[in-house]
C-alpha cells in the first residue's frame, strides 16, 4: 500500500504494531474556553502547589507547575459555585452516562428509513469527472448504482484530487491508495453482477485518525502515537466496509481530539485561500479538522469525525459542511480513541443533509462491544409532511449574534444571514414559535479535563506529553497535568448535577420535535445530555481577507431522535441552495 503523509516523508502502513502506546477509545470541541472556570484571585501559592504534587506523588517540570497554577486557583470557584448547586440526596451520578429520563420509552419500530433516491434514473456524466467532486452522496450513489461512472474511476479521481489539495489543507495523515483501489474493483464486480449494497456502496470516504483501521497507521495526530498501528478495525469502519464504501483516507485531526493543530501543523479550512501568501489564511477548527476539510474541499464522498464539545459542529461551520453530532450512545464507539467516555460521540460530515442520514444509517445500533449504545431504531422520513411538526426557535440566541473572533463588525452582516434564513424556514413550510432556555448552572466542562486526563494519564506521567505541538495553558498538556488536582468528590457531584441537568433539559424538549438555534447555542449543555444537532451552511459573510466565509445553522433534536432535525433541515436545505456553493480556489 502507498501512503501519503501531508508534507512529511512516506511511511509503510504496515508496520508492526506498537508494543508501549497506552490504549486510550473520540473528539472534543473546538473551542478553547477555560472549561467554565472564572477569574479568580491566587489563593493557591506554587509552593502550596508543588506540596499537593508531592502528595500525590507528581514530578513535573518548574515551568509546568508554573503554568498550572492560574488553572488551579480559577478552578476553586467553579468548585465553590458547584457546592451551592442544590442537589437532592437520592440524585445519582451519572458514572454509566446513559441519556434522557429513567421512564424514557424506546422509539418503536420497525424501522422507517427512505431516501429521495431515484429507484430508477441516471444522471448525466460531466466530461471532466472532477466535476462531480462536490456531488453528494444522493447524486454519486445514482452514478455508481446506473454504472454511469466505476467506482474505480471516481477513487482514482478523488485520489488525486487528496494528492493535489492536501499538502496545503494538511488534511491527510494516510492516504490508503492501495486499500481504496481493491475496495473500488470488489464494489465494481458486486454492482455489475446486481449486488447492490445501498447508497454507500463504491463511495469513496476519509475517517478521523482516531478510528483504528487494521493495518493501517492510526495516530490520533499526537506525536507520541505516530507509529500506532492497530490489529482490528473500528465497529464504524468495519460497518462502512459492509455497506460497500471505500476507505481511502485517514484524516488529520486535532492532536487527542482538540482544535486544528496536529504534529503536522494546523489543518486549514479551504475558504481562506489568501494568493499573495500563497497559503491559508485560516484553520478548519476541530478536532475533526481533517474530516470537514477534506469534505469542504470535495477530497473525499463523505468523512466521520468525532464530538466531545463542539468537535463535528465547530469545523463544520468554518469549512461549511453539513455536520450530523447524533444522540450519545447512537453509535459504537468501539476501536475508536476515548478522550470522554460519558461525552464522546461519533457522526458525519458531508456534502449534504440526506447523506448524513444515510452515513448514519449504516453505522448505529449496538455492536457487543460498546455497552452504552441504544437499540432504538432510526427513523429518517425525507417526505414526512412539516405540517405536523413542532419546531421551535431560539430566537434570543439569534438576537444576540456577534460578529466573530477578528472581525465584530461582522456581526449586523451575520443576523442578516439568519434573518434571512429563518425566513426561508418559514416559505418552506416549517412553522416555529419562539423558545426561551434558561442554562442555569453548566460548569460541569471539567468532567471532560477530568476524564480526558485518565485517558491520557500515562503519557502525562512520563513526559510524553510535552512532544505535543499545543503546549499553551489552555492546550491538553496543561490541562491534563491541571486536572489531576480536580478533587474526587466534585466530580462525582458534578455528574449528579449533570442527572439534574438531563431531567431539566429532557422536559424542555419534551414539546418539540426540532428547536432552530444559532451556532455555539447550548453547546456545553447539550454535549452532557447527549442530544442530537444538524448543521448546514445557509450563507456567507466577507472575512477580513475579502473571502467568503461560510454560516451555518443548528438544529437540536431529542434523545434518539435524529430523524426529526434532519428533516427540518431538510427542508431547509431544499429550498435554497447554499448546499451546492463549495470553495472556488484551492489555491493549487
Amino acid at each position: 500500500m502507498t501512503v501519503l503523509a501531508a508534507a512529511r516523508p512516506a511511511v509503510s502502513q504496515t508496520q508492526p504494531p506498537a508494543t508501549t502506546t497506552p490504549q486510550p477509545l473520540a473528539g472534543r470541541g473546538g473551542g478553547r474556553g477555560q472549561g467554565g472556570f472564572g477569574q479568580q484571585p491566587m489563593r493557591i501559592t506554587k509552593d502550596q502547589l508543588k506540596g499537593a504534587l508531592v502528595l500525590l506523588g507528581l514530578d513535573f517540570q518548574e515551568a509546568e507547575v508554573d503554568m498550572m497554577l492560574p488553572s488551579v486557583n480559577r478552578a476553586l470557584g467553579n468548585y465553590e459555585a458547584l457546592r451551592k448547586v442544590d442537589i437532592p440526596y437520592d440524585t445519582e451520578p451519572s458514572f454509566a452516562f446513559h441519556p434522557g429520563l429513567p421512564d424514557r420509552k424506546p422509539i418503536k419500530g420497525p424501522q422507517r428509513f427512505s431516501t429521495t433516491i431515484p429507484t430508477v434514473a441516471a444522471l448525466k456524466v460531466p466530461a471532466n469527472l472532477e466535476d462531480v467532486a462536490y456531488w453528494p452522496i444522493t447524486k454519486l450513489a445514482l452514478l455508481l448504482r446506473s454504472r454511469s461512472v466505476s467506482s474505480m474511476d471516481l477513487t482514482r479521481m478523488y485520489i488525486a484530487r487528496m494528492k493535489k489539495y492536501s499538502p496545503k489543507l494538511l488534511c491527510l495523515i494516510t492516504l490508503t491508495e492501495d486499500l481504496a483501489l481493491e475496495q473500488a474493483a470488489k464494489a465494481d464486480q458486486e454492482i455489475k453482477a446486481g449486488k447492490y449494497r445501498g447508497p454507500l456502496h463504491g463511495i469513496p470516504f476519509g475517517v478521523k485518525d482516531l478510528f483504528d483501521t487494521k493495518g493501517i497507521l492510526t495516530t490520533w495526530g499526537a506525536e507520541p502515537y505516530m507509529k500506532r498501528v492497530p490489529e482490528y478495525d473500528a465497529t464504524c469502519v468495519e460497518r462502512l466496509r459492509n455497506s460497500g464504501a471505500v476507505l481511502m483516507a485517514k484524516l488529520s485531526m486535532g492532536a487527542l481530539a482538540q482544535g486544528d493543530l496536529w504534529f503536522q501543523g494546523r489543518t486549514k479550512s479551504p475558504w481562506t485561500w489568501n494568493a499573495e501568501k500563497s497559503d491559508y489564511d485560516g484553520g478548519s477548527s476541530g478536532s475533526s479538522a481533517g474530516s470537514a476539510s477534506a469534505t469542504s474541499a470535495g477530497l473525499v464522498g463523505f468523512a466521520l469525525g468525532t464530538e466531545t464539545l463542539g468537535s463535528i459542529v465547530s469545523p463544520s461551520g468554518v469549512c461549511g459542511t453539513a455536520g450530523l453530532r447524533p444522540t450519545y450512545g447512537r453509535i459504537s464507539r468501539h476501536g475508536a480513541m476515548a478522550l470522554s467516555w460519558t461525552m464522546d460521540k461519533i457522526g458525519p460530515i458531508c456534502r449534504g443533509v440526506e447523506d448524513l442520514a444515510i452515513v448514519l444509517n449504516a453505522i448505529y445500533g449496538p455492536d457487543g462491544h460498546d455497552r452504552t449504545v441504544g437499540a432504538d431504531p432510526f427513523h429518517f422520513e425525507p417526505r414526512k409532511p412539516l405540517s405536523g411538526m413542532k419546531v421551535g426557535v431560539y430566537q434570543k440566541g439569534f438576537d444576540a449574534t456577534q460578529g466573530g473572533r477578528g472581525n465584530p463588525q461582522a456581526a449586523e452582516e451575520r443576523k442578516k444571514v439568519y434573518a434571512q434564513a429563518l425566513a426561508d424556514l418559514k416559505k418552506a413550510g416549517v412553522n416555529m414559535t419562539p423558545v426561551d432556555y434558561d442554562e442555569g448552572f453548566t460548569g460541569m466542562r471539567f468532567l471532560l479535563e477530568a476524564e480526558g486526563a485518565a485517558a491520557f494519564d500515562d503519557i502525562t506521567r512520563d513526559g510524553q506529553v510535552r512532544t505535543l505541538k499545543g503546549q499553551a495553558a489552555n492546550d491538553w498538556p496543561n490541562s491534563f497535568r491541571s486536572s489531576r488536582i480536580i478533587p474526587a468528590v466534585e466530580y462525582i457531584r458534578a455528574q449528579r448535577a449533570r442527572t439534574l441537568l438531563v431531567e431539566k433539559f429532557e422536559k424542555f424538549m419534551a414539546d418539540w420535535d426540532a428547536i432552530v438555534i444559532p451556532p455555539g447555542a447550548f453547546l456545553t449543555t447539550t454535549n452532557l445530555t447527549g442530544n442530537p444537532e444538524v448543521v448546514c451552511k445557509c450563507g456567507f459573510v466577507k472575512a477580513q481577507n475579502g473571502n467568503d466565509q461560510p454560516l451555518t445553522i443548528g438544529f437540536l433534536g431529542r434523545i434518539y431522535d435524529e430523524g426529526s432535525p434532519l428533516r427540518v433541515a431538510l427542508a431547509y436545505e431544499q429550498a435554497t441552495e447554499w448546499h451546492t456553493k463549495h470553495p472556488t480556489n484551492l489555491g493549487v
